[in-house]
C-alpha cells in the first residue's frame, strides 16, 4: 500500500523534529499505522535557513497555500503558530477535504469550535495532541483512557518557562527578573515573555483540557488568568517554611454552580507529587470518580517530545482514513450534539484557601484588627507566622494561611485591611489548593 503523503506547514524546531521522528522510526510507525507516512511537501518562510532535519525528497516552498492545495497531500500538519494565517490555512485545508494535525494551542483554544464544526461537516479529522503539554499524551488520556469516568477536576503545570522560573527562585533564592533573563538566554522564554509569565499560554491549554474533561465548548475568553511576575522570593521562601511550594497552575473544576477555569500562582503542599515537578517539565493531575487521581508527567516542549505527539496524531489519522466519520473519536471527547452548556464561574465566586502576607505597624491591637476583619467576612485562619523586619526596617510582617472562602469575601477583607492606619502597604494574596 502506498504511503500517506503529508504536507508540513513550518520547518522550525517542531517541524524539523517531526520529519526526523517520521524518518527515524519509519518502520515502527508503518507497523502501527498500517502503511507508511511521509512528508512530501513543506513550506517555510526562509528556505535558506539551516534545518535540524534532512529535507531531501521533500518539495519545499515559501507559500503554505501551495502545500494546502496540493492534491497529492492527504494530511496537513500546521506548525507555524499564531492564530490568523494558521486559521486561514487550516480552514482551507478542511475545505479541500484534508485532515489536519496541529500543535497550535492558541488556534484551538480561540477558534476550535468553528474549526471542529467545519471538519465535521467535511468528514475530516482535526488532531491536536501536541497543542497541550508537548510530548505528554494528556489529550488522549482524558478523551479516551478516562472515557468511563466523570472528571471532577484537573490541575496542571502546563508552561515550562514559568515552572523553570519558580524552581530557580525556590532552589537558588534568585529573584524573578534575574531568572527570567536566564530563561531567555537558554531559549526557554521568548524575547517577549508575556504569554509565558502572564499565564496566557497556560490559559490556552487549560481551555482545551477543560473542554475535553467536561464536555463543554472551548471558552478561552472565560479563563481567569494571573501570571507570576509579581511573585517575590520572599513569598517563595515563606511558602517553603510553611510546607508549601508555589506553582503556576491551570485549574479546571466542576462544581454544582458551574465550572471553574483559572490560571494563577498557587501554594500546594510540598508532599504532593506535582509540587515536585521542577524545571521546564510539565505535569497534569486529573481527579476522576472511578480511577481516582492520575498524574501525567513529561517534557512540555522541545523538538522530539512535541514531534512525538504530532506523529502519534498522524498515526491516529491514518488508522481512521477508511473509517466512517460518524464513528471516529469526537474532537472534544463528547459527541458534538451532547456538549454541555455549563456556566463558567467568575473568579469572585470561586472558593479556595489563601496565603496572605501583610506589612503592618508593630504595635498592640493590630493583629486583633486584622483578625476582626477576617472574621467579619467569614474567613478562618489556619496558620500564622510573624516575622520581625530587618533592623533598618519599620513594622512587622504577618503571614497567614486561611481556610477555604469565596474570593469575593477575601477581596473585601483585603480592601478593608489595606485601609487600616496600621497597614504599611498592599496585602499579597496567593491562592492555595490541597489537591487531595
Amino acid at each position: 500500500m502506498n504511503p500517506v503523503k503529508v504536507g508540513l506547514l513550518g520547518l522550525g524546531t517542531v517541524g524539523g523534529g517531526t520529519v526526523n521522528v517520521l524518518r527515524r522510526n519509519a518502520q515502527e510507525i508503518a507497523r502501527r499505522a498500517g502503511r507508511g507516512i511521509v512528508v512530501s511537501h513543506a513550506s517555510a518562510r526562509d528556505l535558506s535557513k539551516p534545518r535540524i532535519c534532512d529535507t531531501d525528497g521533500i518539495r519545499l516552498t515559501t507559500d503554505p497555500f501551495e502545500v494546502v492545495d496540493d492534491p497529492d497531500v492527504s494530511i496537513i500538519v500546521e506548525l507555524i503558530g499564531g492564530d490568523s494565517l494558521a486559521r486561514e490555512l487550516v480552514m482551507q485545508a478542511i475545505a479541500n477535504g484534508k485532515h489536519v494535525v496541529t500543535a497550535n494551542k492558541a488556534l484551538i483554544a480561540k477558534y476550535g469550535n468553528d474549526i471542529f464544526a467545519a471538519a465535521q461537516a467535511q468528514g475530516v479529522m482535526v488532531a491536536f495532541e501536541a497543542a497541550v503539554a508537548g510530548g505528554i499524551p494528556i489529550i488522549k488520556a482524558i478523551r479516551e483512557g478516562l472515557a468511563g469516568n466523570r472528571i471532577e477536576w484537573l490541575a496542571g503545570i502546563i508552561n515550562g518557562t514559568g515552572n523553570f522560573i519558580l524552581t530557580e527562585m525556590r532552589d537558588k533564592g534568585r529573584d524573578f527578573a534575574d531568572v527570567l533573563a536566564e530563561a531567555q538566554r537558554l531559549g526557554y522564554a521568548e524575547a517577549d515573555p508575556t504569554f509565558d509569565v502572564e499565564g496566557i499560554d497556560a490559559a490556552h491549554k487549560l481551555t482545551i483540557l477543560a473542554a475535553i474533561a467536561f464536555g463543554i465548548p472551548l471558552q478561552f475568553d472565560q479563563v481567569y488568568t494571573e501570571g507570576i511576575s509579581r511573585i517575590s522570593g520572599t513569598d517563595v521562601a515563606y511558602a517553603g517554611q510553611l510546607g508549601y511550594r508555589i506553582k503556576h497552575l491551570g485549574i479546571a473544576r466542576r462544581t454544582s454552580a458551574g465550572v471553574e477555569l483559572r490560571v494563577h500562582p498557587t501554594l500546594i503542599p510540598e508532599r504532593r507529587l506535582i509540587a515536585n515537578v521542577d524545571g521546564v517539565m510539565n505535569a497534569v493531575l486529573v481527579q476522576a470518580d472511578a480511577v481516582g487521581p492520575t498524574l501525567y508527567y513529561g517534557a512540555g516542549a522541545g523538538a522530539d517530545p512535541t514531534a512525538s505527539a504530532v506523529v502519534a496524531d498522524l498515526v491516529d489519522v491514518v488508522r481512521a482514513l477508511t473509517s466512517d466519520p460518524e464513528n471516529r473519536v469526537p474532537h472534544l471527547a463528547f459527541q458534538p450534539d451532547a456538549l454541555a452548556d455549563l456556566p463558567i464561574l467568575p473568579i469572585e465566586r470561586v472558593e479556595t484557601a489563601y496565603y496572605l502576607r501583610m506589612h503592618v505597624v508593630d504595635r498592640p491591637g493590630v493583629l486583633a484588627d486584622v483578625a476582626r476583619i477576617l472574621g467579619d467576612e467569614g474567613i478562618s485562619i489556619e496558620a500564622m507566622l510573624q516575622k520581625e523586619p530587618p533592623s533598618e526596617a519599620a513594622g512587622a510582617t504577618i503571614i497567614m494561611l486561611t481556610q477555604r472562602v469565596v474570593e469575593a469575601n477575601m477581596s473585601r477583607a483585603i480592601g478593608r485591611i489595606q485601609k487600616l492606619d496600621s497597614s504599611l502597604g498592599n496585602v499579597t494574596r496567593i491562592r492555595m489548593e490541597s489537591l487531595g
